[in-house]
C-alpha cells in the first residue's frame, strides 16, 4: 500500500469508529466530535475506560494493536455495563461492531467508578495473559527474538542445535511491513505449520537507529532476499512469495560490507584485494579428499575428537570425501599413519548457479564483485546490468526495461544508477556447504533482521532425550557468539547467581515473618 492509501485507510478507520461510539462518548460526558479527531479520540476513550493514556501509543504498533484493539473492544463494553461472558464473546467476534448495536439500540449507563480488578478468576487469569503476550511481542519484535540454528553453514562457530538470542537494537529494530499476524512468531504455526500470517495489507517500514553498524566478520541474522532462485541444491527456480519480514531467516558471517569490491581466490576471500583475516573463533572449514591405505578409520576419533560431522562419501578404491573439515582437523588428519594422502578441493570448473549466473566464476574463485553502498553511482550497461538489475527493480522497487540496446529506468534512459539503500556480502563459515550470497547475490540493509549475542540453551541433535546428559552441549549453555577468545560458557555463574538470589529471598521473607 502507499503512503496516500494508509492515509485513505485510517481516514476510514476514524469515520468507522466515530460511527459506532459518538454515543457513548457523550454519555461519558464528553462531547460527541471527539470521537471524530485522530489519535486525539483514542487518548480521550483511554480515560473512558479507565485506562492509561500510554495505552494510546500501543494501538499504533503493529501485530501488538490486533491484541490492544480485542482488550479496547471489550474494556469499552464493561464501561457500559455490558460484562457478561456473552457481551465479551459478541464483542470478539463481531470484530468490535458489537458496540454499534449497544451505541444506538440499548440504553446503557457508563459506569465511571467501575473496578478494573477481573470479577472472576477466568477473566484474572485472560487478563495477565493478554498482558504478558503484550510484553513478549514488544520484546520479541524490538529487543531480542530467540532464534536456532538449523544448517551446519556456521559450523564450528555456531552449531545444528544452538539456541540464541538475536539483538534487534544492535542495527536498528525494524516495524513490521506485515499487519496481520499471530505474535512471537515467523511464517508458519508451530506444529500445524500453517501460515502465520494475511499478505494485505502491508505497512511501510523503518528502522530504529542502531548502536552500530554491520563490521566484516559479524555474524548477522537476516530475512532471505531471493524469492526465485536458482540454487545449487533445487535447480528448479522456485518461488516463495512471501512478504519481506516473513521469508525465511538466514544467518551468515558478512564477509563484505558497502563500498567493498570481493573476491574468492583458492576459497580465501579478498576485500580490496587484501586477504580478509577471520576472527580467532571463526573456524572455516572446506571439503577434502583423503586417500587412504586400505585400513578402517577410527570412527569416534574423527567425529568426537576432531569433530567432523559434515559427512565422509566414498569416492573411488580407498578414497574419500570429507565434506567440511577445519584447518586444525586437517593437520590432525595428515598424521593418521592409514591416511597415505588428504588434498584440499579447490574448484576451478565454472558454475552457472551462481550469481549472477553469467560468469565463469567457482565456488572457490569468484569475483570481483562491487558491493553498492548508498548514494553511490554505478554504470549501467549490458556487462554491469546482471549484477544490480534485482537491486533496482525488487529491493528499491523500479521499473526496469531494455528497449533497442537501451535501459529504461521508470520510462526515462538511463546510463547509470544511483543506490538507495547498503547492501552486504553474507557467507557460511562451511565453504563448500553453505547456500550464500554466491547463489543468490546482495543482501539489502532492510532484510536485516539483527546480530546474534547469547548462546542460552543448545543441544546435540544426533543424539536421543534418552542421552539428555550428553545430549545437551553444556560447555556451549550461556555463551557469547561473538568476542575475542574462544568461547566462554557462563552458565555456572549464572547457577551461583540463582542460588544466590533464592537464598536471599529466603531469608528475607524469614525475616519479615
Amino acid at each position: 500500500m502507499t503512503i496516500l492509501q494508509w492515509f485513505i485507510f485510517f481516514l476510514i478507520l476514524q469515520i468507522v469508529h466515530y460511527l459506532g461510539t459518538w454515543k457513548l462518548y457523550e454519555k461519558a460526558g464528553r462531547k460527541s466530535w471527539e470521537a471524530a479527531i485522530p489519535v486525539y479520540n483514542a487518548i480521550v476513550l483511554m480515560k473512558i475506560i479507565n485506562r492509561p493514556t500510554w495505552w494510546t501509543a500501543l494501538l499504533f504498533v503493529p501485530i501488538v494493536n490486533l491484541i490492544m484493539f480485542i482488550v479496547v473492544w471489550v474494556e469499552t463494553l464493561r464501561s457500559f455495563g455490558k460484562n457478561t461472558t456473552k457481551d465479551t464473546i459478541l464483542g470478539v467476534v463481531t470484530l468490535g461492531f458489537y458496540i454499534y448495536y449497544i451505541n444506538y439500540f440499548e440504553n446503557v449507563v457508563y459506569k465511571r467508578d467501575r473496578s478494573l480488578v477481573a470479577t472472576t478468576k477466568s477473566g484474572d487469569t485472560i487478563s495477565s495473559l493478554l498482558f504478558a503476550i503484550v510484553v513478549a511481542t514488544l520484546v520479541h519484535g524490538y529487543v531480542l527474538q530467540p532464534f536456532n540454528i538449523p544448517t551446519s553453514s556456521l559450523e564450528k562457530s555456531l552449531l545444528v542445535g544452538d539456541f540464541l538470542f538475536v539483538s534487534k537494537f544492535h542495527y536498528g529494530a525494524r516495524t513490521p511491513k506485515t499487519a496481520i499476524a499471530l505474535p512471537m512468531v515467523h511464517d508458519s504455526i508451530p506444529f500445524i505449520k500453517t501460515k502465520s500470517y494475511i499478505n494485505f495489507p502491508q505497512l511501510p517500514s523503518f528502522r530504529f537507529p542502531g548502536l552500530q553498524a554491520i563490521k566484516r566478520n559479524d555474524i548477522v541474522v537476516f530475512n532471505w532476499p531471493a524469492d526465485t532462485v536458482y540454487m545449487f541444491r533445487d535447480p528448479s527456480g522456485r518461488h516463495i512469495d512471501k512478504p519481506l519480514d516473513k521469508r525465511s531467516n538466514y544467518v551468515k558471517r558478512c564477509q563484505g560490507i558497502p563500498g567493498d569490491n570481493l573476491s574468492i581466490k583458492n576459497g580465501d576471500v579478498y576485500i580490496n584485494n587484501k586477504r580478509l583475516i577471520l576472527p580467532e573463533r571463526a573456524k572455516p572449514q572446506y571439503s577434502y579428499t583423503i586417500i587412504t591405505d586400505g585400513s578402517n578409520l577410527d570412527a569416534k576419533y574423527i567425529i568426537e575428537d576432531l569433530q567432523i560431522t559434515d559427512g565422509i562419501y566414498p569416492t573411488g578404491p580407498n578414497q574419500y570425501v570429507f565434506a567440511a573439515v577445519t584447518e586444525d582437523a586437517a593437520k590432525k588428519l595428515k598424521q593418521i599413519p592409514a591416511i597415505k594422502s588428504i588434498v584440499k578441493n579447490n574448484s576451478t570448473e565454472p558454475d552457472h548457479r551462481l550469481f549472477p549466473h553469467n560468469q565463469n566464476w567457482s565456488q572457490d574463485n569468484y569475483g570481483s564483485i562491487y558491493i553498492p553502498e548508498a548514494g553511490k553511482t554505478v554504470a549501467l550497461n549490458k556487462e554491469s546490468l546482471p549484477f544490480y538489475r534485482r537491486l533496482i527493480t525488487v529491493y528499491e522497487g523500479n521499473k526496469l526495461e531494455e528497449k533497442g540496446g537501451q535501459i529504461y529506468i521508470n520510462d526515462k534512459p538511463v546510463t547509470n544508477y544511483t543506490f538507495q539503500q547498503d547492501y552486504y556480502w553474507m557467507m557460511g563459515d562451511n565453504r563448500h556447504n553453505s547456500e550464500d550470497s554466491r547463489y543468490w547475490g546482495f543482501v539489502p540493509f532492510d532484510h536485516v533482521v539483527g546480530k546474534p549475542v547469547f548462546i542460552w540453551f543448545s543441544i546435540d541433535p544426533n543424539l536421543p532425550w534418552s542421552q539428555a546428559i550428553d545430549k545437551i552441549r553444556w560447555n556451549r549453555l550461556f555463551c557469547t557468539v561473538g568476542g575475542d577468545g574462544q568461547p566462554t560458557s557462563y552458565f555456572k555463574y549464572f547457577l551461583i547467581l540463582l542460588v544466590g538470589w533464592f537464598g536471599f529471598d529466603f531469608f528475607r521473607k524469614r525475616k519479615k515473618a
